[in-house]
């Protein structure tokens, strides 16, 4: 990561040089590292956690414990919490631009908006904070949806959506969708509760080489009734669940893609790729071996 020059540097932080240069002298924090010129260069990381820390304690020697204890910076989880509590989206839009010029859309997603929101829920008297929250990732993540890059794969992949409409569940669906448009897949996302007879253009449109269920919120009844509308278009494409979205209370043989979206990416790729495809397709075509 680049580093940021002394005057730089304590601009940020609202003191001189000359003061950020004692600091360093007597506690080591924030320290820089030397260019090949001798010129000091601070860590972006440091100084953010360290003016979030001085905002809350006012005392210097205090500051730099909490900040060195807490390890947070640039991209943090913890951060976009803070932005979401202020109500600030823009605060939130300029943490994910500071995470994108280091790390991968993929990469930000499930290393920062993902795990933000996870501390933004279920916390008293938090609701509105967390819709904001959830309205600005749907927001967030449909944008990035629409400059992604036309579908390089001829595999289409039909995702049935059990999510409720707002909420961390929708958001990890909405994540799933976005990571297998990057994949280059091409995708089509419907509800799980869409009327049978409406499935027909659909499947005919993208004819997938397979179905997932994403969401808790479909019952055995619903999903097997989706299963056999979408066989009675002559489709076999294999069934998968993401994220334990199999509304059974024991065991079962749909193969899971798992809990995050490169990881689901990484899965369908290894089936649609390698020979595991048609196994997947032989265990995960229908419904008769679930187990209730």
């Amino acid at each position: 990561m680049s580093g940021i020059r002394t005057n730089a540097a304590a601009e940020l932080l609202g003191v001189s040089p000359n003061t950020l240069r004692s600091w360093e002298r007597r506690f080591g924090y924030p320290a820089p590292r030397r260019t090949a010129g001798g010129h000091r260069q601070y860590e972006l990381t440091e100084l953010e956690a360290l003016r979030r820390a001085l905002l809350e304690t006012h005392n210097i020697s205090s500051a730099i414990q909490v900040a060195r204890q807490r390890g947070e910076g640039l991209g943090s989880a913890s951060r976009m919490v803070e932005a979401f509590d202020r109500f600030d989206e823009s605060l939130a839009d300029r943490l994910m631009e500071e995470s994108l010029s280091l790390r991968s859309v993929e990469r930000t997603v499930e290393e920062l908006l993902l795990p933000g929101l996870e501390l933004a829920q279920n916390r008293e008297s938090r609701e509105a904070e967390l819709e904001l929250a959830c309205r600005w990732a749907t927001g967030w993540l449909h944008a990035a949806r629409r400059v992604t890059a036309p579908a390089t794969r001829s595999e289409g992949i039909l995702i049935f959506d059990s999510s409720p409409t707002l909420g961390m569940e929708g958001i990890q669906v909405q994540a799933l969708e976005l990571a297998l448009r990057r994949a280059g897949f091409r995708v089509l996302l419907l509800s799980v509760a869409l009327a049978q007879e409406r499935m027909t253009r659909a499947m005919r449109a993208l004819d997938p080489s397979a179905l997932v269920l994403a969401g808790t919120g479909a019952t055995l009844d619903v999903l097997g009734r989706l299963v056999y509308a979408v066989r009675q278009t002559g489709s076999n494409a294999p069934l998968f669940e993401y994220r334990g979205s199999m509304p059974v209370s024991g065991s079962h043989n749909i193969p899971t893609l798992g809990a995050a979206p490169s990881e689901a990416v990484r899965n369908l790729k290894s089936m649609v790729d390698g020979s595991a495809w048609n196994r997947a397709g032989s265990s995960a075509g229908g419904m008769r071996s679930v187990s209730r």
